[in-house]
C-alpha cells in the first residue's frame, strides 16, 4: 500500500524574526511622518543679522557689480552659519541628520538653490545684474517652501514672504533693490528665526 507523501507547511518565522520585522515597519512609518526639526531659528536670527550688514555694505559701494559681490560674499558666510547652527542644535543626535526627514528636507532645498546658482551665471554673464535680487529672494523663498513640507510648518511662510519680496522686486525701482535684499534675507531671517527659536528650542 503506497503512502501518500504528507504535505507539510513551512516553518513559521520565528517570533524575534517577525518583531524585528514589526521594529522595522514601525521606524519607517514613524520616519516618513516625521518632520526635520533642527532647524536653527537661533541660525536664521544670525543670518538675518548678518544680512542686515551685508544691505549696508552694498549700498555704500560705487556699482552694482560692486554690491552684487558684497551679496554673493553674504551667500557663503550665510550658508557657513546655517550649517554650523544646524549640527550644534543636532549635537548628540546625530544620526537624525542621516535620517527620512533630514534627506527629504535637503531634497526639497537643493532643486531650487541649484537653479538658482545656473540663473545666477547666466544672468551675470549678460550683465543683468537689476534682475539678480528677484531671481535670488524668489528661488531662495522656493527652496524653503519645498523643504518646509517636511519640516516644521513656519517655514512655508517663510518662504512664501520671500517670494513676495522677490516678486516686488521686479517690478520695483532699482534703487530699492538692495534694501529689498536686506528685508528678505536680514528682516524675514530674524523675525521668523525668533518665532523658530522661542516654539522649537533653538
Amino acid at each position: 500500500m503506497q503512502r501518500r507523501a504528507i504535505d507539510r507547511d513551512p516553518e513559521p518565522p520565528r517570533l524575534h524574526e517577525r518583531a524585528a520585522d514589526n521594529l522595522r515597519f514601525i521606524r519607517s512609518a514613524m520616519e516618513s511622518s516625521s518632520r526635520f526639526t533642527d532647524v536653527s531659528g537661533i541660525g536664521m536670527l544670525i543670518i538675518g543679522v548678518s544680512a542686515v550688514v551685508a544691505a549696508l555694505v552694498a549700498a555704500a559701494q560705487s556699482s552694482e557689480r560692486a554690491a552684487i559681490l558684497v551679496w554673493e560674499a553674504e551667500l557663503v558666510v550665510a550658508v557657513t552659519i546655517g550649517l554650523l547652527a544646524t549640527l550644534h542644535k543636532a549635537r548628540d543626535r546625530w544620526q537624525r541628520l542621516l535620517a527620512a526627514p533630514a534627506r527629504k528636507f535637503v531634497l526639497g532645498l537643493a532643486p531650487p538653490l541649484a537653479a538658482g546658482g545656473v540663473l545666477t551665471v547666466v544672468l551675470q554673464r549678460e550683465g543683468l545684474f537689476d534682475l539678480l535680487p528677484g531671481v535670488w529672494l524668489v528661488v531662495y523663498g522656493a527652496a524653503i517652501a519645498a523643504a518646509g513640507a517636511f519640516s516644521v510648518r513656519i517655514l512655508p511662510a517663510l518662504g512664501f514672504s520671500f517670494m513676495a519680496a522677490g516678486s516686488i522686486a521686479f517690478v520695483a525701482p532699482t534703487a530699492w533693490a538692495g534694501w529689498l535684499l536686506g528685508l528678505g534675507f536680514g528682516g524675514l531671517h530674524i523675525v521668523f528665526g525668533a518665532i523658530i527659536a522661542r516654539r522649537y528650542g533653538g
